[in-house]
């Protein structure tokens, strides 16, 4: 079962068609959100990142799309699914609707819910082989758009069939500059002796709800310090440590670059301060 625009719809019902702009033309944003129990992880945050995205889209926010309204909409879409176990991966997707070419006839949206089982109620890290290579074919644009959690994925889709063709478990990507933006799935931190460090959104990274909270994190710790700054593909074959971060897996230890193989200490770490904050949050 889905939620599209309030209303419990069975997931096989045909309610879009070849007129809706996030299929014409990307125009929709999204969040993936983890839901435990009736918890949503880091809502505040996953809000206030959807609502300033809708805004820099000139997308019209609806009167009722309140922070209590969205979250009770998630839960009632989580409470139809006969396959509920408490623990959801919910997607919610805000779309422009239907209307003109590229210049919009209006500016109002609708929006769709879908939830999939999750396996644990908490981040686990996965202590498993991960390498990764550059992904080289395309570049991300180092700019505001690039920030937002758009539709627009077709680069991500790409360097996930090059990484599978090529026998990675993901990519990095990187902007004009040949900086080292994000990996194909989530923001990209990395670790040289007590530094933490990872890309300024002025790199063009996502804006990763995760990434937000392990900054916060980081900045509290003594046995830290902190950089937000550009990482050029030479200082990854010299780092202690990578991992990627989203909103559903939590932290992800990346085991190998090219001949460089990396440790998981600090992410251990962090893994465990950030369920904590997802608890308290």
């Amino acid at each position: 079962m889905i939620n599209f625009n309030g209303n419990i719809t069975p997931s096989d019902t045909f309610f879009l068609n070849h007129t809706n702009r996030g299929l014409r033309y990307g125009d929709a944003l999204f969040e993936a959100i983890r839901v435990v129990n009736g918890k949503i992880f880091f809502w505040e945050d996953h809000y206030l990142r959807l609502m300033a995205s809708m805004r820099i889209l000139r997308m019209e926010i609806p009167m009722d799309f309140t922070m209590e309204f969205l979250e009770e909409q998630i839960l009632k879409t989580i409470a139809a699914n006969t396959s509920n176990t408490g623990l959801a991966r919910v997607r919610l997707i805000v779309f422009r609707n239907d209307g003109g070419f590229y210049l919009p006839e209006k500016k109002s949206i609708s929006y769709i819910i879908e939830t999939t089982v999750l396996e644990t109620p908490f981040f686990v890290l996965e202590e498993k082989e991960y390498e990764v290579e550059l992904f080289k074919d395309y570049y991300i644009n180092a700019d505001m758009l690039s920030n937002l959690k758009t539709n627009n994925k077709i680069l991500n889709v790409i360097g996930s069939v090059y990484a599978q063709e090529n026998g990675y478990h993901n990519c990095l990507l990187l902007n004009n500059a040949k900086q080292v933006v994000e990996a194909l799935n989530g923001n990209l931190f990395m670790i040289k002796g007590n530094m933490v460090k990872t890309p300024s959104l002025k790199d063009g990274c996502l804006n990763g709800i995760i990434r937000k909270k392990l900054i916060e994190i980081v900045k509290k710790l003594d046995d830290y310090t902190f950089e937000e700054a550009s990482i050029s593909p030479f200082e990854l074959q010299k780092a202690d440590e990578l991992f990627v971060t989203n909103a559903i897996m939590g932290i992800q230890p990346i085991t190998k670059y090219r001949k460089k193989e990396y440790t998981n200490t600090v992410a251990k770490d962090l893994m465990g301060k950030l369920n904590v904050a997802a608890r308290l949050g």
